[in-house]
């Protein structure tokens, strides 16, 4: 599972284990990539915070074994209502902490109820966004000019 919603992170039986056994992570970002639905077209776009050059998505981990015993390690990013700014591209956003909500995500000793009030949107004056090209689209292309603006 990719994302998991943090309005049910505690009913959800795949993700209420991970969040009460401590098994929060924090997934780095530069920026992330979201797209927009216009008409039939899905444009991309990439959005990032201008005063931070790195920053944590909220996450929880887990380690499974498959059949034949091979072990595989797995996150889901949380994911939240947007912000003014996400809104207008998608109807939801990955949940961005401020570097005190890092520590606090990642200490043992916090109650996990308590937690679910770091799960909310970051503000959007705090962030921007632009149009990039929908090369982005295939796995196969992978250089910098992915991220460059697009013309309007």
């Amino acid at each position: 599972m990719i994302n998991a919603r943090s309005e049910t992170l505690l009913e959800k039986p795949s993700f209420k284990p991970l969040l009460v056994n401590n098994k929060r992570c924090l997934v780095l970002a530069d920026s992330f990539f979201e797209w927009k639905k216009e008409g039939k077209e899905k444009q991309p776009f990439r959005i990032y915070l201008p005063e931070r050059e790195v920053f944590f998505f909220a996450g929880l981990w887990s380690s499974w074994k498959d059949p034949e015993g091979e072990t595989y390690n797995s996150y889901s990013i949380i994911t939240t209502a947007p912000n003014k700014l996400m809104e207008k591209i998608h109807d939801r956003m990955p949940v961005i902490l401020t570097r005190e909500e890092e520590k606090l995500w990642l200490d043992p000793g916090q109650n996990p109820k308590d937690l679910l009030k770091l799960l909310n949107a970051y503000p959007a004056d705090s962030m921007e966004a632009y149009k990039i090209s929908k090369e982005v689209n295939k796995p196969g292309n992978n250089h910098p000019g992915i991220l460059d603006p697009v013309s309007e």
